[in-house]
């Protein structure tokens, strides 16, 4: 059974019966009438003029290029007469054989052959149909009561068959090769990254990369399918007829697009949607949300420019229109999730994805940034997604500025036990190294948000973004940098204030220790925080650690070595046995204080637990063994010498190697 033809296109008009309906008028002056032709067909294959039509028959010796040329000389000769109300005075019989050659070759199509299996009929068929296009607008200057009436009313109507079938051709092209569109490709799938409070002390979980445009093809239209729409819409426009061509092209490859999109996992999320959803959810549609953006200005938006640009060769002006019309339909959608995560409930976690949002929209500007894209629909293009990008930017600062707050509100009055570092240290150094990843994208941000709230320097002017440090050491002035060392600020006040917590001196420095040197470990691990803050702050951090360490060293051992003070063991010249042993006695007892209580206190990081129990071996053990080495022989031959000399050098030197592990059980195990 033979397939129907298609139906034409909807911006060709049909009449009650569902036959088309031509409304056919030359440009005749306000006072001519219009010309009106009625088909009477039942399908577009059987459409022939009314009985009105005047139907000559063609000359059988003329081809259809001696036609052509025949017309093309009375084109001409119309185009030299002053006076366009004179009427020419005879049609030649050229144009009618020409009509009546068109009309078989659209009957030809519609019946059993399609259009573009045969180039060369193919051009035979355009370049007669631009010959009327010609003809029908010279004729159309003339009055439509004189006798060339006839001719035009059949030539318009012969054109508008001709494009019907085109139009028809051209959707069934663009339909039929989108259905076979990236066959056996597979979209990406982005992974979901954990949230920031779950990637402490982790690294980034990195999304997939889409696959290149090398490796996909879209859309995937053959060169000759592209070529037949190069030649249909080049018909079509420079017969008059480009709006409808336009509107089957922005119809069909919106739809592929959007399409294309669903293929990726791209869904439409309402806003009442998104502030429903949890933000573990929500992770994973930003990540969706990013490598659909990621795939589709790297694979889709460069496809379907080279596609519009290829079908509409001759007319850029129509392609880069047409591009930016769909271009922008898609973008509208991006631009409307983007707005509605801007809407929800912010928090620190929420900071890392909102700005891989910016940067996938600010990534994705510069495709539409070129010299080619010049148009109002470009810049509307552009301006949606740099004011949704702009939005994004403000929710980021507001965020990492709330860091502020949040650390003015850890107000705990409960130490953290052992001196231990606190975890407000830790959090908030985690989550600047992971926001310093983002170093220059925070950078952009904040100078965009410095320049709209009017911020600037004592001058009055603008910070201009810099990176790195300057030759002294001291980092370069940037509005991000400023809001980083205020961060750094508060965090030593908010430690010092819990510093004051603990009651013994020398827990109190071994805390500041502790998180001074969690502070400059993360510092100096991390390549950007360093350059922001520069090597002067860092060479102060250092200076402050060994202050702290000075501090605990006089307030734990300067007591202690003062047992082994030879001062005030003589009485009348000779050495006093009783106040030896009590010497010997009270270094034990507090040595054996110190160890129990500070073995359980905790120095994490190891080199630093490292230095402090050489730099206190250092001191004690030598003086406890040259005390030991002078005195011990006059105890020696009393009773029971060990009970004032419970230790050797070397066990002292043990017990200090126990120090700051957190292990309240160490003595009890070594008395064991």
């Amino acid at each position: 059974m033979e397939k129907p033809p298609p139906e034409k296109s909807g911006s060709f008009s049909r009449n009650a019966n569902g036959n088309q309906m031509d409304d056919i008028s030359g440009p005749a002056g306000p006072e001519s009438e219009a010309v009106h032709v009625i088909l009477d067909c039942q399908q577009p294959g059987e459409c022939e003029p009314n009985s009105n039509l005047e139907e000559p028959s063609s000359d059988p010796e003329l081809s259809l290029p001696q036609v052509l040329k025949d017309v093309d000389r009375f084109l001409e000769s119309l185009s030299t007469r002053n006076d366009a109300s004179n009427t020419p005075l005879d049609v030649p019989n050229s144009v009618e054989s020409l009509l009546e050659m068109i009309q078989k070759m659209i009957t030809k199509y519609d019946s059993n052959a399609k259009f573009g299996q045969k180039q060369e009929e193919d051009s035979s068929f355009i370049e007669s149909l631009n010959c009327i296009s010609k003809l029908i607008n010279v004729l159309g200057e003339f009055p439509s009561n004189s006798t060339t009436a006839s001719c035009f009313n059949r030539a318009s109507t012969i054109l508008h068959l001709a494009m019907s079938l085109l139009d028809s051709e051209f959707r069934l092209i663009l339909e039929t090769c989108n259905q076979g569109n990236n066959a056996g490709f597979k979209s990406p799938k982005p992974l979901k990254q954990p949230s920031f409070s779950s990637r402490q002390e982790s690294t980034y979980c990195v999304i997939p990369e889409s696959k290149s445009s090398e490796d996909v093809e879209f859309p995937a239209y053959t060169s000759e399918a592209i070529s037949k729409m190069n030649r249909i819409a080049t018909a079509m426009i420079s017969s008059g007829y480009e709006s409808e061509c336009c509107m089957v092209y922005n119809m069909v490859r919106r739809n592929a697009f959007s399409s294309e999109l669903d293929k990726l996992g791209f869904e439409i999320i309402s806003i009442d949607d998104v502030q429903r959803m949890q933000w573990q959810s929500l992770e994973g549609v930003i990540a969706m949300w990013i490598t659909v953006i990621k795939h589709s200005s790297s694979v889709l938006f460069s496809g379907e420019r080279k596609l519009c640009s290829s079908i509409f060769s001759e007319h850029p002006s129509i392609s880069q229109r047409l591009f930016c019309h769909i271009a922008l339909a898609v973008a509208v959608r991006f631009v409307s999730f983007s707005d509605a995560i801007t809407l929800t409930k912010r928090s620190a976690e929420k900071l890392f994805k909102i700005l891989d949002m910016y940067e996938a929209l600010r990534d994705l500007i510069p495709f539409f940034d070129d010299d080619t894209c010049s148009s109002e629909c470009y810049e509307e293009l552009k301006s949606e997604i740099w004011a949704a990008k702009g939005r994004l930017g403000e929710v980021a600062v507001s965020i990492f500025c709330d860091l502020e707050n949040s650390i003015r509100r850890d107000n705990g009055r409960t130490p953290v036990p052992s001196g231990a570092v606190h975890p407000l240290t830790r959090y908030t150094m985690n989550y600047l190294k992971y926001a310093c990843e983002y170093k220059d994208t925070l950078e952009q941000v904040f100078q965009k948000h410095q320049k709209m709230e009017g911020f600037g320097n004592s001058n009055g002017t603008v910070l201009d973004i810099k990176n790195g440090a300057n030759d002294d050491g001291t980092p370069k002035t940037s509005p991000f940098s400023v809001q980083l060392n205020s961060i750094m600020d508060l965090l030593d006040e908010n430690l010092d204030m819990k510093s004051k917590l603990y009651r013994d001196p020398a827990l109190r420095c071994i805390f500041l220790m502790n998180n001074g040197r969690y502070i400059l470990q993360k510092i100096k691990g991390s390549d950007e925080i360093h350059d922001m803050m520069g090597d002067t702050w860092c060479r102060k951090r250092s200076s402050d650690l060994r202050q702290y360490h000075k501090a605990y060293t006089r307030e734990t051992w300067t007591r202690l070595l003062q047992c082994l003070n030879h001062d005030g063991l003589l009485v009348n010249g000779k050495l006093s046995k009783t106040i030896l042993k009590e010497r010997f006695k009270m270094f034990s007892t507090m040595f054996d204080e110190i160890h129990r209580t500070q073995s359980t206190w905790v120095v994490s990081d190891d080199q630093l637990q490292s230095e402090l129990r050489i730099s206190v071996s250092a001191v004690v053990t030598p003086a406890y063994r040259s005390f030991v080495g002078r005195f011990q022989q006059y105890l020696a031959s009393g009773r029971q010498p060990d009970k004032y000399i419970k230790y050797q050098p070397e066990d002292i030197e043990n017990l200090i190697d126990e120090l700051f592990d957190g292990n309240p059980t160490s003595m009890a195990r070594r008395r064991t």
